[in-house]
C-alpha cells in the first residue's frame, strides 16, 4: 500500500499515481525481468486528454513501454461531449468490438488513422455482447490506435479488459484485509433459503388426496402463484 499526497485535480492524474506505478514496473525489471509485460493498460487516458499527455502517455515515457488509455468514461474535451449525439453514437454499437472515432472541434480526427500525425488518437469501443457502456480507448506510448482497439477487446472477458479488472480486485481485496474489513456478501445458495410456509388446504381437499378443481385452478392463475423471497446482493 502507498500513501497518496498529491491531491486530485482533473487532468493532473499522471503526477499523484505514475511515481508509484514507475517504482513497480522498476521492481519488476530488477527481480522478475521475465515477467516484463510487453504492453502496459492503463486506467486512464492517453492522447485524449486536456494537454494531449495523460496518464498512459506520462507512463509510457517514463517506462519505454507501450502503453494504451483505458478510460470508462469520456472526457470531454476539444469539444468533445457526453450529447445527444454521442449517446446516439454508443446505441449504434451492436456488438463486441464496434467502435467509433471521437472527432473534436478542431477538426482533428480522435481515432482514426488519416496517414498523417495527429496529436489526438482515440475511439469508443464496445468491450463486450452484454455492456451498453463503451470503453474510450486513446493511444498512450509506442502503440497505434487500431492495435490498441484490437489488444483491449481481446483482453476483455466482461467490459473492463482482465489486466486492469483483475488489478482492481486483487488491490481491494488487499486493502481490506490490510484494514481487517469484512468480506463481501454473497448470494445464500438455493438449499439455505428459507422455506416458503406451506398453504392451507380447501375444505374439499384431504391430506391423501388430490387437490380440488377450485385449488387446482388457483395454482395455474397468478393470483395463485407463491411468491418467492428475494436476496439482494451487496454491490461494492
Amino acid at each position: 500500500m502507498v500513501s497518496l499526497t498529491a491531491p486530485y485535480v482533473s487532468g493532473f492524474l499522471a503526477f499523484r499515481e505514475v511515481p508509484f506505478l514507475l517504482e513497480l514496473v522498476q521492481q519488476l525489471r530488477e527481480k522478475e525481468p521475465g515477467l516484463m509485460p510487453q504492453v502496459l493498460l492503463v486506467d486512464g487516458n492517453g492522447v485524449l486528454h486536456h494537454r494531449g499527455f495523460g496518464v498512459a502517455c506520462h507512463l509510457g515515457v517514463l517506462t519505454d513501454l507501450p502503453c494504451v488509455g483505458v478510460a470508462k468514461k469520456l472526457l470531454q474535451v476539444d469539444g468533445l461531449e457526453n450529447n445527444a449525439l454521442h449517446k446516439e453514437k454508443i446505441r449504434l454499437l451492436q456488438t463486441r468490438g464496434d467502435s467509433f472515432p471521437l472527432l473534436g472541434d478542431s477538426g482533428t480526427v480522435l481515432g482514426m488513422p488519416t496517414g498523417q500525425p495527429s496529436p489526438s488518437l482515440s475511439q469508443a469501443l464496445r468491450s463486450h455482447d452484454r455492456s451498453t457502456r463503451p470503453l474510450y480507448i486513446s493511444v498512450g506510448h509506442r502503440m497505434s490506435l487500431e492495435a490498441a482497439v484490437r489488444l483491449t477487446c481481446c483482453c476483455c472477458r466482461f467490459r473492463i479488459p482482465e489486466p486492469v479488472r483483475q488489478a482492481d480486485i486483487s488491490s481491494r481485496e488487499h486493502i481490506r484485509k490490510s484494514l481487517g474489513l469484512p468480506g463481501p456478501r454473497t448470494l445464500r445458495s438455493p438449499k439455505a433459503q428459507r422455506p416458503v410456509a406451506c398453504p392451507k388446504r380447501d375444505s374439499g381437499e384431504s391430506s391423501g388426496g388430490a387437490p380440488s378443481p377450485q385449488r387446482q385452478a388457483d395454482r395455474t392463475t397468478p393470483g395463485g402463484r407463491r411468491s418467492t423471497a428475494q436476496h439482494q446482493v451487496g454491490q461494492r
